[in-house]
């Protein structure tokens, strides 16, 4: 049995919103921060991951 890896979002934004992205399969929104230091934050229900745009390929 195989796992998925998570999604991946390259975003421009530090502060993001996350609801699954599958519709009524999704999940309640939640807004993420992503901080300023470290440049990513993961999504608690999907694990999908937020990378701000200054950190992508460094994250």
């Amino acid at each position: 049995m195989t796992t998925d890896v998570p999604e991946t979002k390259i975003v421009d934004s530090y502060r993001v919103a996350c609801d699954g992205g599958e519709g009524a399969l999704g999940h309640p929104r939640v807004w993420l921060q992503i901080p300023e230091d470290l440049g990513w934050v993961e999504c608690g229900y999907c694990d999908a991951r937020f990378v701000h745009r200054d950190f992508e390929g460094k994250a």
